[in-house]
């Protein structure tokens, strides 16, 4: 157990007023390299600092407070409490801990998962099958941090780095690690340390990682799924794997944009009839408050000057049912190719009804 610290890792930055702005967070990987300095400081000075500053990515510094440290005969170790700001991150809370010993002269800089920091057991990711899985931009902050302390103190860099995340294997269920290939735990991740609240990103990333990992495991048919019963009717319907799902969610133009630049030869796209029929008018993000339904062209395309009054898609759908599933399906699918612009990659579209009966499709 780690002993002492403060009872959270706290960053003086990301305090704010009341009903401010909404405050940025820190990423695994910056958390972890702030553990790592500290843990490294005591095993290579016989100090602790706390607080511990680290360099970003992308410059500038960011302070973080020891949640807990300990220390025996060759090794040490720090905890950081991740702070997501006022993201809605899985990870918000967890511990970060960081045990830093010596390691075989000569190895430089080495990485091993600890509790909870899952291991790559699947080609397609950053980290190739075997490794912790620690992307490259945090194993790179990492080996700067412990590394800057040793040419401090004098000594040789050749370190071993355990991240550990206390209850991460739980908390990985409720991410796409087990459907990546990523076993035992979290991904310890983030390319500038700074979490930006609800900017979208690590879902769209993950999308991006689901396409990567379909491709290098030869998976020839995907599917994106706007939610759980979409893809649920789906996979039911295609007969896929859990490899080739896409949490596609409402970020049509992050999996299709992606697509475009990395094809697999055939995509489903499954969902409702409202998210659909925005997809049908062009918009690329269904997200209700990102895009509407232009009823007044879904009017003339169905040509029932009434449904131009309609307060949802689904009112309209329960007036013309199956025939504007269909013609939906069909739209869909034409918007979605003319994101792809050409690419190799056809194009099924599934409308999914409420109670998990696919309405209509496309086909390719």
């Amino acid at each position: 157990m780690l002993a002492g610290g403060r009872a959270a890792g706290q960053v003086e930055a990301m305090t704010r007023k009341p009903d401010g702005p909404l405050r940025t967070g820190f990423t695994t990987g910056a958390c972890a390299t702030a553990a790592s300095a500290c843990a490294a400081g005591r095993l290579l000075t016989g100090e602790w600092t706390d607080p511990v500053s680290i360099l970003l990515p992308g410059g500038g510094r960011a302070r973080f407070d020891v949640a807990e440290w300990s220390d025996g005969p060759g090794w040490a170790a720090a905890a950081v409490v991740k702070d997501a700001g006022d993201d809605p991150d899985v990870t918000h809370g967890a511990r970060i801990v960081s045990t830093v010993g010596r390691g075989e002269p000569g190895t430089g800089v080495t990485f091993a998962a600890g509790e909870g920091v899952g291991t790559v057991t699947r080609p397609g990711l950053p980290i190739p099958p075997g490794e912790p899985a620690i992307n490259p931009v945090p194993r790179d902050m990492m080996t700067k941090a412990v590394t800057a302390v040793a040419v401090a103190a004098g000594a040789p860099a050749d370190l071993r780095v355990e991240i550990s995340v206390p209850g991460g294997r739980e908390i990985a269920t409720r991410t796409w690690n087990p459907r990546l290939g990523i076993v035992g735990g979290l991904s310890i991740l983030g390319t500038t340390g700074i979490v930006r609240p609800y900017s979208c990103a690590a879902w769209i990333a993950s999308i991006h990682r689901g396409v990567d990992v379909a491709r290098a495991n030869g998976i020839a048919h995907v599917c994106g799924s706007t939610g759980a019963t979409s893809e649920a009717a789906a996979k039911a319907e295609l007969e896929l794997p859990d490899i080739a799902m896409l949490d596609m969610g409402d970020f049509a133009g992050g999996m299709l944009k992606y697509l475009a630049r990395h094809p697999v030869p055939r995509l489903t796209i499954a969902g409702g009839i409202g998210k659909l029929t925005k997809l049908a008018q062009g918009a690329v993000d269904l997200h209700s408050d990102r895009s509407r339904v232009d009823f007044a062209a879904l009017a003339s395309l169905l040509g029932d000057p009434e449904v131009e009054t309609a307060n949802t898609a689904l009112e309209a759908l329960q007036r013309h049912g199956a025939p504007m599933a269909r013609l939906i399906a069909d739209q869909a699918r034409r918007s979605a190719l003319a994101v792809l612009g050409g690419a190799p990659v056809e194009v099924d579209v599934m409308v999914v009804g409420r109670q998990g009966d696919v309405m209509a499709r496309s086909g390719f």
